[in-house]
């Protein structure tokens, strides 16, 4: 038996041992502060955010398909077992979710899975509102192809279009074979004219008065022919995991941008031989250089990415207009814009695997030509006019920075601040449907005029 002297001597050096210890030393798991799931038809994310990094390892089963992951040091909690609840029905990706104790201090997710995927993991440091971050993102296998879905929206509109015109072409040439009705003399009904027995009436019968005379225009739809598309990318800022900025009530910038976006998409739709593509259209993060890259892919004549930030102060008012500057940003306020809006990546959350040559497009996304930035002045001006018309300005002339989403070389790209949500005013307004409908026809105008006047050249493809 240990005397009691060295009994003491031992707890005291246990004591001093434990008081030694830091709280992160001491705790063996980490704790779960919340987790997400990010359904969308791009790809489906979620996340688990915990106050101290997790290591976690996957594999995927057959038949049916799962996702397995055995998450270390870490035990079941209820802020875990939440994840079940938060798989929608809707989701392409996920059928549902288990938890459970697998090992001792290692917690196992089985994802169910609707199709099958192609999983990626990545870890992300503290940043913002978060803390450590194991995220999944389970893309298709096989990607939707968004040309393709472009050609198919516009070969069902252009059938439209056709049969539009058609009938419009038909009752105007009817409008020209159709005499003028005769008067009838006193007393005399009105004889039923060739037209109406089924003959063609003789060249002395036909009335000269129902000629319309050469300067009478068309329709509208009748005098042009859509030979091809017109293709807007429209870029709802933040998303997902990236809230962007958030008003003094509580409105988050991804939430009213894509309301803008989607309202603005069905405005330029309703234009016969016009497209809009989103770069997102749902509650998802989408890297920079990813909503570039969708943009290139449909060979959009027009970017536009559409923004509503916040300030230090809540006096900041006015929308903005910005386009890529190459050589420095034009105020030290267009800087700090930029500068802000290019850490959207950092916030959501940037998986490098699933980029393909990433370091390749980002040097072909450096190589902007100044006929880029020279076309994207051109709209940004047209569209801060218009814009002008339903609110303040922040400034009169459209501003230059060095945007990463606007660096696309070969598309006129612009970048509109709708509006300070920082502001309490601006945010009531931007939470307004009514103000957002004006906000998109004047958008919607400003593109319009821009391409009266710059017509795009014709692609070198088959539509």
């Amino acid at each position: 038996m240990m005397p009691a002297a060295t009994r003491r001597q031992a707890l005291h050096r246990m004591g001093a041992l434990v008081l030694g210890l830091g709280a992160a030393d001491i705790a063996w798991g980490a704790s779960i502060v919340a987790v997400r799931v990010w359904p969308a038809q791009e790809y489906t994310r979620v996340t688990i955010e915990s106050d101290q990094a997790l290591v976690a390892r996957q594999f995927i089963t057959d038949n049916p398909p799962r996702l397995v992951v055995d998450i270390d040091n870490l035990e079941l909690s209820p802020a875990l077992r939440a994840l079940v609840g938060k798989v929608r029905s809707d989701d392409p990706f996920i059928a549902g979710v288990r938890v459970g104790q697998n090992q001792l201090r290692v917690v196992r997710l089985v994802i169910d899975l609707k199709q099958t995927v192609a999983p990626q993991q990545l870890v992300l440091a503290p940043v913002a509102a978060y803390q450590h971050r194991l995220v999944f993102d389970l893309f298709p296998t096989e990607a939707r192809d968004p040309l393709l879905a472009l050609i198919t929206e516009r070969e069902a509109a252009a059938g439209q279009a056709e049969r539009g015109i058609d009938d419009t072409l038909g009752a105007f040439i009817a409008r020209i074979e159709q005499p003028a009705p005769a008067l009838p003399g006193p007393g005399l009904l009105r004889p039923p004219t060739p037209a109406a027995m089924g003959a063609p009436p003789p060249p002395a019968a036909m009335p000269q008065t129902t000629a319309v005379p050469a300067t009478s225009p068309l329709p509208a739809d009748a005098q042009r022919r859509i030979d091809r598309l017109v293709v807007v990318a429209i870029d709802p800022g933040h998303g997902g995991e990236d809230p962007g900025a958030i008003g003094p009530t509580g409105l988050r910038e991804k939430d009213v941008v894509l309301a803008v976006a989607l309202k603005l998409r069905d405005r330029i739709n309703s234009v016969p031989g016009m497209r809009a593509m989103l770069t997102r259209d749902d509650d998802y993060f989408v890297p920079l250089a990813e909503r570039v890259r969708k943009a290139r892919r449909v060979q959009a004549d027009l970017f536009v990415s559409i923004h509503a930030d916040a300030f230090f102060t809540p006096e900041a008012r006015g929308a903005s207009v910005f386009a890529l500057s190459s050589t420095g940003a034009s105020s030290a306020a267009a800087r700090w814009m930029a500068n802000k809006e290019n850490a959207a990546d950092v916030v959501g959350g940037v998986n490098t695997v699933a980029v393909k040559d990433a370091q390749v497009l980002r040097a072909m996304l450096d190589m902007s030509t100044d006929a880029q930035i020279k076309d994207s002045l051109k709209i940004g001006s047209e569209v801060l006019e218009r814009i002008g018309k339903v609110g303040a300005l922040h400034k009169r002339n459209v501003e230059q920075a060095g945007f990463a989403v606007l660096k696309a070389p070969d598309i006129p790209s612009i970048l509109v601040e709708t509006a300070f949500i920082s502001n309490p005013a601006e945010e009531a307004k931007l939470r307004s449907s009514d103000y957002q409908d004006q906000l998109v026809e004047a958008l919607h105008t400003g593109i319009r005029r821009y391409f009266a006047r710059n017509p795009p050249l014709a692609r070198q493809r088959a539509l």
